[in-house]
């Protein structure tokens, strides 16, 4: 093969490594960024026994019960926050009357708690 050959078919793999390592977005952290956020604003209803619990069977409070989803099925496909219903239900992509947090006292989450959760998603979810 000639070295001019060789160079061309090394450069899709040098772009590929340039965009991973110059994509600019910090890893998000469970544990850090996302379960804080989960704690404020999710945990009054999607705890055993609270009311989001007993409707739907989530549970909030760890990385495993979340994980695990409702009665319905999983509510994160890591790597994809587009198709987790989770991100649909926060940023208000689902039907209005199910967008969370909602009940008394609750406050909408902000974009960037938005985003942020968004990210971990995309990011694949991770227990980290």
């Amino acid at each position: 093969m000639s070295k001019i050959k060789i160079a061309f078919s090394l450069v899709p793999v040098g772009l590929m490594a340039l965009m991973i390592g110059c994509s600019g977005e910090a890893e998000v952290s469970f544990n850090k960024d996302v379960k804080p956020i989960l704690d404020e604003n999710c945990l009054k209803c999607h705890v055993e026994d609270g009311a989001g619990f007993i409707k739907t069977g989530l549970n909030m409070t760890s990385y495993d019960s979340l994980m695990k989803g409702t009665k319905f099925g999983p509510i994160i496909e890591p790597g994809s926050s587009v198709s987790s219903t989770l991100a649909r239900l926060i940023s208000g992509n689902a039907d209005p009357s199910l967008k969370m947090p909602h009940g008394a006292g609750s406050k909408p989450l902000s974009e960037s708690e938005i985003a942020t959760i968004k990210a971990w998603i995309d990011q694949g979810a991770k227990n980290n």
